[in-house]
């Protein structure tokens, strides 16, 4: 049962008093960017007279961007820890549109930025050193030049941005407030309100009665809505697709990508790689129907727990202790910098407790702690959280630590990279030091349920979203009766002919909220793969290969994400990567069935 806030102590929550030590500190520095904000239009006239205004619009740009960015990190840490709070929202709310005020003002700096000649700006950036610290945002930008509309239709662009990508929102509030699915019957015999969000809770119970109930249940409640959902992601993706059309990219994928710093390539490498190696996902699920002792194994099996009743209980002090023993091989500074931060600065809010949302992140900007939310419940998914969300909040330790603050925001390409380091990691250094072989299948079960869920399932999702695309791109209305055919033959692809593909899974796409973050979820895929590489170079070079890696986190947003895996030693076009990361998966699924056999002859 979650905790009262209140009872929580105060070692273990937050103390959002650091950024703002009180509201009207918070509104003071609120007032300071409305001024600002409403001061910058002066730089419309003056940003391409010379290389000192040029620099001045893009240091008062950076200016309002940091204000926005710690008031955000206020306002939206605070709303995490009590989503009942009305202030709370009231706070969120603000701080959005004061972000987008600062989109509207600033709606001219990237077309006219890009009507300068190349050759003039390089003579600015030796003119007038303090430039220089800018040139990456800047060679960013110009890379848009040939996509950059006039200067009305930027204008008006600018103007719909809160408009756009609205779908997601009434997609989630339709699923998350509207959408009611009914009751199951529990394993003690309990009618229990079924949930989308306790709904895989439900497909890891141990009774299969439970399992095929909620399966059922929530997608009879999701195929009554098809035309609903179908309607809302056709939306979507001709959005996506008119965007990119508009602004003169060739098909929606290569302007998302464009976006990342990627190309396609990378997109279709990974999908091609995966559905190479899919021989060693059809044997896991055949391992797991052995081992579930079930005939065939249904959709409604995936998520049923191979190890039950294994797992060790922690506090959160050994969970941390674990956390900063395996972290030890990274070097003093990275340790010394987590130590702190868990034990010392208040980085982590740990106890699940009324009101406040469920799952766990790590959030932060320059000038505030990179803060790690938890829902702590002692067991080791919940230590493997936690070594999660430390990757991602050193990450931004050290890209904050070695760059000026308008480079330290790495992208998204290479976000999920020191994450999944920190919990291989974790994984590989708790099989070594298993006890016994019960310890080890559990140890193995978790690595591949993570090689699952995040480099299959998700590259799955990509080549959905890819094809959804390109459908609508030939000017395909995407109906739900089509949606469904298309999803339900790539679920058969990915689960092999010997898995029975209830027909209900058909209607799986319509509650994955990332297929409204177009082309998004490839990212999951590839950073796994790239962080397994990384992981091997740590096992096998040790320190020698150690320095390399913390370069790359040091490297923010200073390098592209390519060439800052490049610094690390990992070439993302390389298809070897993403083979890499089968091949450990499908060790896993070896020693896994090696161990199981020997134990149950």
């Amino acid at each position: 049962m979650a905790l009262e806030r209140k009872n929580v102590d105060k070692k273990y929550k937050w103390d959002l008093s650091v950024i703002y030590k009180s509201e009207s500190d918070f509104f003071e520095d609120y007032a300071r960017a409305e001024k600002m904000i409403s001061d910058f239009k002066k730089h419309e006239k003056t940003m391409g007279e010379s290389a000192e205004s040029f620099y001045n619009m893009l240091r008062d740009m950076t200016d309002i961007e940091a204000i926005i960015e710690k008031l955000w990190q206020y306002a939206s840490l605070g709303f995490s820890v009590d989503t009942t709070d009305n202030n709370a929202q009231s706070l969120n709310a603000r701080v959005r549109n004061l972000a987008v005020l600062a989109g509207e003002a600033s709606w001219f700096v990237s077309p006219y930025m890009l009507k300068l000649d190349n050759e003039k700006v390089d003579k600015w950036f030796s003119e007038y050193p303090p430039l220089e610290s800018y040139r990456r945002r800047v060679e960013k930008n110009m890379r848009y030049k040939p996509y950059t509309l006039s200067d009305e239709c930027e204008m008006l662009m600018s103007k719909m941005q809160d408009c756009l990508g609205s779908h997601s929102n009434v997609r989630s509030i339709f699923s998350n407030s509207d959408l009611k699915f009914g009751k199951i019957t529990n394993e003690e015999g309990k009618r229990v309100e079924l949930t989308d969000t306790n709904y895989v809770m439900h497909l890891m119970s141990s009774d299969r009665r439970v399992r095929q109930s909620a399966f059922r249940t929530l997608y009879k409640t999701y195929e009554q809505f098809g035309n609903t959902y179908a309607t809302l992601f056709d939306s979507r993706v001709k959005e996506s697709c008119t965007l990119a059309k508009v602004k003169g990219f060739k098909n929606s994928i290569t302007a998302s990508t464009f976006d990342d710093e990627v190309t396609p390539v990378i997109y279709n490498n990974l999908i091609n790689s995966v559905k190479g190696g899919l021989g060693a996902l059809y044997d896991y699920y055949e391992l797991k129907r052995r081992v579930l002792g079930v005939e065939k194994f249904h959709m409604y099996d995936v998520y049923a727990p191979l190890i039950a009743n294994f797992d060790s209980e922690y506090t959160y002090e050994e969970a941390v202790d674990e956390v900063l023993k395996t972290v030890g091989v990274f070097g003093e500074e990275y340790s010394a910098a987590l130590s702190d931060g868990l034990t010392k600065l208040g980085w982590v809010d740990v106890y699940p407790t009324k009101g406040k949302r469920g799952g766990a992140f790590s959030s932060g900007c320059p000038g505030t702690e990179p803060y790690i939310l938890l829902n702590f419940n002692g067991k080791l998914d919940d230590v493997s959280t936690l070594m999660h969300e430390a990757g991602h909040s050193m990450h931004s330790w050290f890209s904050t630590k070695y760059n000026e603050p308008y480079n330290s925001q790495y992208t998204i390409f290479v976000a999920e990279v020191a994450s999944t380091v920190n919990e291989l990691l974790l994984m590989h250094r708790k099989l070594r030091e298993c006890a016994s072989d019960e310890e080890k299948l559990y140890i193995l079960n978790e690595l591949m349920d993570t090689y699952k869920g995040t480099l299959f399932r998700q590259t799955m999702f990509a080549e959905f979203e890819r094809d959804m695309h390109a459908l609508c791109e030939k000017g395909e209305p995407l109906t739900a009766e089509l949606i469904n055919k298309k999803y339900y033959k790539l679920v058969k692809k990915y689960f092999g002919p010997d898995v029975v593909c209830d027909k209900q899974i058909a209607y799986e796409w319509m509650r994955i909220p990332h297929f409204y973050s177009c082309f998004y979820v490839y990212k999951y895929a590839t950073c796994i793969s790239a962080a397994t590489a990384i992981v091997k170079k740590i096992e096998s070079e040790g320190e020698a290969y150690v320095g390399k890696y913390i370069d790359f986190l040091k490297c923010g947003d200073s390098k592209s994400p390519l060439e800052s895996l490049l610094v690390a030693g990992i070439d993302m076009t390389d298809p070897a990567v993403v083979g890499g990361a089968l091949e450990d998966f499908a060790a896993c699924v070896k020693q896994f069935d090696e161990i199981y056999t020997s134990l149950n002859k």
